[in-house]
């Protein structure tokens, strides 16, 4: 019952708010009717002041229509007041012309209300107290209508009276309430806006994603094996010891360097300085340098002109090839890999390939697709292409195609 006090005495508050954003609609209506109309009173005419508040709702309703930022306000006052959950009412200014239209309709059954209700309390519970005292013997001075209660028709009427101020403010409120989310709820032009909102946001996000797993997976996985195997030759084999943990100095310098360009994303908005850039196709020759170092023997063919390839398909084209040996350091070990770059007729082909049926003890034979073959599928079919992986007569193979036409006219955009 507290609660339920509580929600009607916050909605009548809403409600005085509602009257009191009309007055100025009201008092513009009030200096206008007696330039337009001989006899016009509407500071002592009642008749005069009723048609006042009805000239004064279109002009609220106008206004309503014309600004935009009404809504956030109107919707910051349901939330406080109105006990109506915020999730089912609309963020931001209207936008479209329906979202104003409901807005417009919304602000004026509110100042509507409100004024109906402002009125009914400034006069109901004074009228009320008064009838109430008639049959104490009280007088009110100027005042002839009280005495023509008499008995207990006096205090019957003023409880009357009271209670029609508090039903009619209660019934309001909850009226309000229920046409909130109809009138102030996202439009299916914002829920269109909302969503494209969303989708962009998840794209940035699984864009990360594939970044920071492809570039700190693959220095994680080259860096187990560079330090498997010193340790395993560290008593016999000081040299190549050393030259292992060299090239895990490499691998991790190289790691935090491509780490920083995938945090530069995140930064290039709040910085004025340029992140560091990604790395691309003829960052090939290093890459495959530091996964050698991990023990793979790889073979790599490149052919046609790669420079000539676009900057965002060279970009990709590294993460596939990139990921691709992660795959086979992790699941095979350091067995031969093929690699193969070729551009011709307008699309980049990448295949890698790696034996799987000879994988050295403690590696998992892949049976499936991770992480890292569905952001090879994103990748590709983000630029128009199309990847494949799978194994087949104890080979490995990891194939995408990459057109290079479509992507040349915004080459440098990511």
């Amino acid at each position: 019952m507290r609660l339920t006090a509580g929600r009607v005495a916050r909605r009548w508050v809403h409600l005085i708010l509602g009257g009191a954003l009309l007055m100025p609609f009201y008092l513009l209506a009030s200096a206008t009717l007696p330039m337009l109309v001989d006899g016009a009173d509407p500071l002592r005419v009642p008749v005069w002041q009723f048609a006042a508040f009805g000239c004064a709702l279109p002009v609220a309703a106008l206004a309503g229509l014309l600004f935009p930022l009404l809504r956030p306000l109107e919707v910051a006052a349901v939330r406080a007041l109105c006990a109506v959950p915020g999730g089912r009412l609309a963020d931001g200014p209207a936008a479209s012309w329906a979202a104003r239209r409901r807005s417009a309709l919304w602000f004026t059954a509110h100042l509507l209300a409100g004024g109906v209700v402002s009125g009914m309390t400034l006069t109901g519970p004074p009228a009320a107290l008064l009838l109430l005292a008639v049959p104490f013997g009280a007088d009110a001075p100027g005042l002839t209508w009280p005495a023509a209660f008499a008995g207990v028709a006096a205090p019957l009427t003023g409880a009357a009276l009271l209670a029609l101020v508090v039903g009619t403010a209660w019934g309001a409120g909850a009226l309000l309430a229920r046409w909130a989310p109809v009138l102030l709820g996202p439009t299916p032009a914002d829920k269109l806006a909302a969503a494209e909102r969303r989708a962009a946001e998840l794209a940035a996000r699984n864009r990360l994603a594939r970044e920071l797993h492809d570039a700190v997976g693959h220095a994680l996985s080259a860096v187990t094996l560079q330090a498997g195997a010193a340790r395993r030759v560290l008593d016999r084999d000081v040299e190549f010891a050393r030259q292992a943990l060299a090239a895990i100095e490499d691998t991790t310098r190289e790691a935090v360097a491509e780490l920083d360009a995938v945090l530069g994303l995140l930064r290039e908005e709040h910085e004025t300085g340029p992140a560091a850039p990604a790395p691309a196709l003829d960052g090939l020759a290093a890459l495959f340098d530091r996964t050698r170092a991990a023990g793979v023997r790889i073979t790599a063919e490149l052919s046609g002109d790669l420079a000539a390839v676009p900057p965002v398909v060279s970009r990709e084209a590294y993460r596939i090839v990139q990921e691709g040996l992660s795959n086979a350091l992790r699941h095979a070990g350091p067995v031969p890999v093929t690699v193969q770059v070729q551009l011709e007729n307008g699309e980049l082909a990448l295949g890698i390939e790696n034996p799987v049926a000879g994988a050295r003890p403690g590696r998992t034979e892949r049976t499936g697709g991770g992480r890292g073959l569905r952001g090879i599928a994103e990748r590709a079919r983000l630029l128009g292409g199309a990847a494949s992986a799978g194994a087949a007569d104890g080979v490995w193979r990891l194939t995408a195609r990459l057109p290079v036409a479509a992507a040349g006219a915004d080459g440098g955009a990511r």
